[in-house]
C-alpha cells in the first residue's frame, strides 16, 4: 500500500530529486551514502516520474553530497554535545536518524508547511527531532529556535532555489539570532548553475533556479559574521574508491587541479 502525498508546489517537489538520488544509491552493490531510508520513502510513496533521468553519476554525487554535510554535523556535534541541529529545506532528508544525534541535541527540519505534514505523515518520530513548517523567507520561523546553545545548519541543494538577496538575508537571519555554531551547503557557481540547467535528469527545473550563482567566498563578503573553514571538494574524498573505474580515473585526475575540482560539487563550511 503506498501513501501518496498531497499536491506540491514545484518548488517543494524538488525533494525529490535529493531523496530520489539517495535512494537509487542505495540501491546499488557499493553505496556510498547506503540510505535504505530513503529507498523506503521512496517505495512507501509509489514515487514515479520520468522527469527525473537518474545516471549512476548524479545519483553517486547527491548521496556523496549528502555524505559530507552529515560528516559535518558528525563532526560538530561531537565537540559541542548540547548543540541543536538545523536542517533547512529538509524534504524528506532523514539526516538526524542517519548520524544519530545523542538526547542532548535537539535537531530542528525545516521546511514549507505542505512538506512538514508530508513528513509527518511518512517519516517515524524521533526523540528531540523538531519539524518546523515555514517559508525560509520569512523571519518568524526563528522564534522556534533556542539562542543559546551552538548550532550547526545544513542545507542540500537549497540555495539554487533562492534568490541572492533572499540567501543573504537569510545568513544575517541565521548569524544574528544564533550565538555561535557552523553553517555548510554545496556552492552553486555560475557554472554549477549553468550546467545544472542543461543535465538531461534536472533540465525541467531551468525556471526554478533562482540563484545567478555564487563563489564560496561571496558569504563571507555579504556576512561579516562568516569565516569560511573549508572547502570540501567532492573530486578529492574518499568515496570516490566506489565509482565505476573510467568516472573514478576521470575524477582523480579532476583531483589534481583545484580549479577543475571547483567546478564540480563543492561543499563550504563556514564559522559565525
Amino acid at each position: 500500500m503506498t501513501l501518496p502525498l498531497p499536491a506540491l508546489t514545484p518548488v517543494e517537489e524538488t525533494l525529490w530529486i535529493t531523496l530520489t538520488g539517495r535512494a537509487f544509491d542505495s540501491r546499488l552493490p557499493a553505496p556510498v551514502l547506503g540510505d535504505t531510508m530513503a529507498d523506503e520513502l521512496v517505495r512507501k510513496t509509489g514515487y514515479t516520474d520520468d522527469k527525473l533521468r537518474w545516471t549512476r553519476v548524479s545519483c553517486l554525487e547527491v548521496a556523496q553530497r549528502a555524505k559530507k554535510l552529515d560528516e559535518v554535523a558528525q563532526r560538530f556535534i561531537a565537540r559541542h554535545p548540547d548543540a541543536i541541529g538545523i536542517d533547512l529545506g529538509a524534504g524528506l532528508d532523514t539526516r538526524a536518524f542517519r548520524i544519530e544525534p545523542p538526547p542532548t541535541v535537539d535537531w530542528y527540519d525545516v521546511d514549507f508547511p505542505d512538506v512538514v505534514a508530508a513528513r509527518r505523515r511518512l517519516i517515524p518520530d524521533r526523540p528531540h527531532v523538531h519539524a518546523i513548517g515555514a517559508d525560509l523567507t520569512n523571519p518568524a520561523w526563528l522564534e522556534s529556535l533556542p539562542t543559546d546553545r551552538p548550532a550547526v545548519i545544513v542545507a542540500d541543494g537549497l540555495m539554487a532555489f533562492l534568490a541572492e538577496a533572499d540567501m543573504i538575508a537569510l545568513l544575517r537571519r541565521l548569524t544574528d539570532h544564533l550565538h555561535s555554531g557552523e553553517i555548510a551547503f554545496n556552492v552553486y557557481t555560475k557554472f554549477t548553475v549553468r550546467a545544472a540547467k542543461l543535465a538531461p535528469s534536472v533540465r525541467f527545473l531551468q525556471p526554478l533556479f533562482k540563484s545567478p550563482g555564487f563563489d564560496r567566498l561571496d558569504p563571507v563578503r555579504w556576512n561579516p559574521k562568516l569565516t569560511l573553514i573549508e572547502e570540501i571538494m567532492l573530486t578529492r574524498e574518499p568515496e570516490i574508491a566506489r565509482y565505476p573505474p573510467a568516472l573514478r580515473l576521470w575524477t582523480r585526475l579532476a583531483a589534481l587541479s583545484t580549479s577543475i575540482s571547483r567546478l564540480g560539487t563543492v561543499v563550504a563550511r563556514y564559522r559565525f
